[in-house]
């Protein structure tokens, strides 16, 4: 005696916005993606200060003495202002990329408006991406797609 098969999940349900709203949004989608991969590749830029401030520490400029302590003085504080924005980079990087998962799953709309927002620092093409982005979620059509309510009926005057 075999045992009992479960029938196989069911798909979805298709989602309810018009296919321009979907196609815009795995287009954005897409796009998230590729500056956050740019944004991950331009943060990694300050590394070579990291670099430079370690050779400052470690004594590369043959001083002794007095000179030795301000270049390492100075070697801490470039090291520190390269690794801020090396970080700063690579956490935004993150949310771009986070958002564009989020926005193919139609998931989180706040986030996905404020990091919109926040991308429009890196320009010009972050700049370009979050104005977009911006642009599609303010549909009330696209606002429907993320589970958020519609605009109130027009009332009959």
């Amino acid at each position: 005696m075999e045992p009992a098969q479960s029938p196989p999940p069911t798909p979805p349900p298709p989602p309810s916005g018009s296919s321009e709203d979907l196609e815009h949004l795995r287009l954005l989608s897409i796009f998230h993606y590729v500056v956050g991969a740019l944004v991950a590749l331009f943060a990694c830029i300050p590394l070579i200060h990291v670099a430079m401030g370690a050779f400052f520490i470690a004594g590369g400029l043959g001083g002794g003495g007095e000179d030795a302590a301000v270049a390492g003085a100075v070697g801490c504080l470039i090291m520190a202002f390269a690794a801020f924005f090396v970080a700063a980079g690579w956490t935004l990087a993150v949310c771009i990329l986070l958002a564009g998962r989020y926005l193919s799953r139609r998931e989180k709309y706040t986030f996905c408006l404020v990091v919109a927002a926040i991308a429009c620092l890196f320009a010009p093409i972050g700049t370009v991406l979050g104005v977009f982005t911006i642009i599609v979620l303010m549909r009330p059509s696209v606002k429907t797609l993320f589970g958020r309510p519609g605009p109130p009926p027009a009332a009959a005057g």
